[in-house]
């Protein structure tokens, strides 16, 4: 590890701030070689000792999580037993702190004669506790003593310790025993009225024998306040590195401008599903910005026609998925800083990758306006589609007027007859913009005139039946306008940290929203029956048909603009123990006073229950159901009935209400449900207990929401 000033770890703001994991950071040139250092170690018998290779402490959800990594150095003739030894982290000030390994190394016990093995440790320490308060302690069973144990020694962490890789070093990665070398190849930081856009080129170079596959590492940027913002990989998916073989992956993100642009860091990590946390595997102290020529996301560039002089920016190239192939989407701002109004020219534009490849584009006008007033501006969109899997070096945007008639919004604009005049040219690198992300709890606000909303991810939700998973995302949008208007349609893909896209149904809210009304929308995909969702993001842009925002219930997208990625939260999963204020947002449920009798060869259960909704809010209940499960605790008796989402909205006091099998909005005693079982008479010795079970049940699938136990014969508070 390097050894310099005191690293003063700033205050990590995320609330899942990435736990730090095993890395070696080593000196670099042009091609970083590994020169290391350690710690400290304690000798074990003769030659074979402990070393401490590397220990870190971040501020954790739940407080500050410590991770640290010792290698075991066997160098005796016989067979070295970890089970004999244990490890004790403390502070200096003399607090113990309980150690845990790592779910992959708990089965690592044995070190043959001559070898190595890593072991790593988490420990949750005091929110007082810094890096350079702990030390290791190393212990040995030893039954001769009163205590059972004798210590072998310890090592304390330097006041000088820092577990960032610089800038200019590499930092050694054990990728499934095989070491790799990582290494910043440059950063290249565009900015425009929102966001700061780095790029990160990071190289992976296999300095062990044989092929690795990287595994889906998680990367983020995190300021010199300890923010930490996400960033993509390009590149990453499947990627198998041969030895001595270096790969290149792009790392792209999205950071506000208010974030000082400062002692950024790049915070590589990995998650550990078993623990549900993320631990680290590298940091590495970011270089001076790569200035890049033809850069010119955030510039603002005039062009003359006939009418006048105009402004363009660009704000953004993005690449995004759409089915089997991706689209090339060009954000631009069209303004007018004359003092006079101005018709909107006539625009069209096409892509150019690597100077040869000409990729035809749609021109996409979202606002309905004809002119431009004085210091007005409009935003226009120019998109393509190119094969998912095509990359490509170089991007241009060639932006042409036409001299004759305006090609219809939609259209090709690239194959039209018009007759066209290149008047701008916007030329970078590969450094396609990443698409902002959103935190998690935190909404994104469109302002776009007369479709002012607000937009959060309420909750994500999992649903299973034997074979499938449908994941869900509930978004809530509020209108901020001031009149009743109608939700957007979307383009929704759910994506992994490695690029997989799982494209999702969106259940269309279709009333107006009410002034500061609230839809909610229904976001869906089906997902790999084992396949993890902890980091998935949703991404949401709006739906576009033949050049315009789609509108109508036959409009079908060909393609969407103003892309926007939200960070979700943690699914709920705990199930509730009774029946009391379990949410099926945007409904409520109460059901107590629960009981059952057996007449007449019938089985009833009865109950009372209050149903509640939130006000002014608007959702599509289509394929949802509230599912009850009624099992007794010996298996003799079970059954399910559904009360479809859909009846919920007739209010109870009507006469038809009160008299049917279908729940309803209001409150409600003694509800029944029967069900004909003749035999259940002859078993009522056996009967004790039962369960009384609320699911969620969504296109056939369900989720369990909360479960009560009762007696039989007895109703319940």
């Amino acid at each position: 590890m390097y050894i310099k000033k005191r690293y003063r770890l700033a205050t990590i703001a995320l609330s899942a701030a990435l736990a730090l994991g095993a890395v070696t950071p080593v000196l670099a040139d042009s091609s970083p070689s590994a020169i290391t250092t350690t710690i400290g170690k304690v000798s074990i018998t003769g030659s074979s000792y402990f070393e401490l290779k590397q220990i870190h402490v971040l501020p954790d959800q739940n407080g500050k999580l410590a991770t640290f990594t010792i290698t075991i150095h066997n160098e005796g003739s016989s067979e070295l037993q970890f089970i004999d030894y244990w490890v004790r982290l403390k502070s200096k000030s003399g607090n113990q702190f309980s150690a845990r390994l790592l779910p992959a190394d708990k089965d690592k016990n044995r070190v043959a004669p001559g070898s190595t093995t890593d072991l790593t440790f988490y420990a949750t320490v005091n929110t007082s506790t810094n890096l350079q308060d702990l030390a290791v302690q190393f212990i040995k069973w030893d039954f001769s003593q009163s205590n059972f144990e004798r210590v072998l020694g310890e090592v304390a962490v330097p006041d000088t310790y820092t577990d960032v890789t610089p800038s200019d070093g590499a930092a050694v990665i054990s990728v499934n025993g095989t070491n790799v070398k990582a290494s910043i190849k440059k950063f290249v930081s565009n900015k425009n009225e929102k966001y700061h856009v780095p790029t990160v080129y990071l190289t992976l170079e296999n300095a062990g024998n044989h092929t690795v596959t990287i595994p889906s590492y998680l990367f983020s940027i995190r300021t010199k306040e300890g923010l930490l913002y996400p960033l993509e990989a390009k590149g990453l998916k499947d990627l198998k590195i041969n030895p001595k073989e270096t790969k290149e992956i792009q790392l792209s993100g999205s950071i506000p401008v208010a974030v000082t642009a400062e002692a950024w860091q790049l915070a590589v990590a990995e998650t550990i599903p078993d623990l549900k946390l993320n631990v680290s595997v590298a940091n590495f102290g970011l270089p001076a910005v790569t200035q890049q020529e033809g850069g010119s996301v955030g510039k603002e560039y005039s062009f003359t026609s006939k009418s006048g002089i105009y402004t363009t920016q660009l704000n953004g190239l993005h690449r995004l998925p759409w089915e089997d192939q991706d689209l090339l989407t060009a954000d631009l701002t069209l303004s007018n800083k004359g003092e006079e109004s101005l018709p909107i020219p006539k625009l069209s534009g096409y892509f150019l990758l690597d100077g040869a490849v000409k990729i035809d584009a749609k021109l996409i006008q979202t606002a309905k306006v004809i002119g431009l007033g004085a210091g007005a501006s409009v935003n226009l969109q120019i998109a393509g589609k190119v094969p998912y899997t095509y990359e490509f070096s170089q991007i241009k945007l060639v932006l042409q007027e036409n001299e004759g008639d305006t090609p219809p919004t939609g259209t090709d604009t690239g194959t039209s007859s018009t007759a066209a005049t290149d008047v701008l040219e916007f030329s970078t690198q590969a450094e396609l913009q990443a698409i902002p992300f959103i935190g998690m709890g935190q909404s994104y606000t469109s302002n776009d005139i007369g479709r002012k909303a607000k937009y959060v991810v309420r909750s994500v939700s999992t649903y299973e039946d034997k074979t499938n998973i449908m994941y869900s995302a509930m978004v809530e949008a509020t209108n901020l306008e001031k009149r009743f208007t109608n939700v957007s349609k979307f383009v929704a893909n759910f994506r992994s940290s490695d690029g997989t896209v799982f494209p999702a149904t969106v259940a269309e809210v279709k009333n107006k929203i009410s002034p500061t009304g609230k839809a909610l929308l229904n976001v869906w995909a089906s997902v790999p029956k084992g396949y993890t969702t902890a980091n998935l993001s949703l991404l949401l842009g709006e739906a576009v048909t033949e050049g315009k925002l789609s509108e109508g219930e036959k409009a079908v997208a060909d393609s969407y603009v103003n892309p926007v990625s939200y960070w979700l939260p943690d699914e709920k999963t705990n199930v509730a123990t009774t029946l009391k204020n379990v949410e099926l947002f945007p409904y409520t449920i109460t059901i107590d006073k629960i009981g059952t009798s057996i007449e007449d060869k019938v089985f009833t259960i009865k109950f009372n229950y209050e149903l509640t909704k939130e006000k002014l809010t608007e959702i599509n209940t289509e394929g949802h159901n509230l599912l009850l499960v009624f099992e007794d605790g010996g298996g003799i008796k079970r059954f399910e009935k559904k009360f479809d989402f859909k009846d919920f909205d007739v209010i109870n006091g009507d006469s038809t209400a009160d008299e049917d099998t279908k729940m309803r909005l209001g409150k409600r005693e003694n509800f029944k449900i029967t069900n004909p079982d003749p035999g259940l008479i002859y078993n009522t010795k056996f009967l004790e207990k039962y369960t009384l079970s609320i699911y969620d049940e969504f296109q056939g699938q369900r989720k369990l929401l909360a479960t009560q136990k009762a007696d039989w014969f007895i109703t319940t508070d």
